[in-house]
């Protein structure tokens, strides 16, 4: 068993989400099937985690996207919701993102990520952010801060608001 997971990580090159995977479908045979209790698995190399970040847009390739935007939910002529499957959205927005000639990997997940980003830049709190896009914990969110790389740029003095007040006066 430990070397079919290495084999998986170091042949196979599979994402670390692939090799947990495979890891619990061991486990669950040997516990639940063949009911015998399992060895410590010791000396498995382990895949390595993605250290992508997220893809993010600007606001002007957000619109962009949003412009070529194309399609209505069906017309019944009742009144109440209409539901569409989420497939027909996701390939409405790659279209759309293929049509701007944007080279970036665009699919529904980038515009969240670009929400969350441009709250940030905006100068929305952390916490706000995290709330909104739903997060438990905020580490998740914390990854937005990130691909903002702004560094000490990033900071506003409490005087440039006072200063602004007082312009127009």
């Amino acid at each position: 068993m430990n070397h079919f997971l290495t084999y998986l990580a170091v042949k196979k090159t599979v994402s670390a989400s692939t090799q947990n995977q495979a890891l619990s479908a061991i486990l669950f045979l040997y516990e639940h099937v063949l009911k015998q209790p399992l060895d410590r698995i010791d000396g498995v190399v382990r895949a390595r985690r993605s250290k992508r970040l997220p893809v993010v847009l600007t606001v002007d390739e957000v619109a962009r996207i949003m412009a070529h935007l194309k399609g209505d939910n069906p017309r019944t002529n009742e009144q109440g919701r209409h539901h569409m499957d989420e497939s027909l959205v996701q390939r409405a927005v790659a279209l759309a993102a293929r049509e701007t000639g944007l080279t970036k990997r665009v699919t529904c997940q980038p515009f969240r990520h670009s929400f969350a980003t441009h709250l940030l830049t905006n100068g929305y709190d952390i916490r706000t952010v995290q709330e909104l896009l739903g997060h438990s914990d905020v580490r998740t969110t914390m990854i937005y801060t990130h691909v903002l790389n702004r560094g000490g740029k990033g900071v506003r003095s409490p005087a440039d608001r006072l200063a602004k007040g007082f312009e127009g006066d």
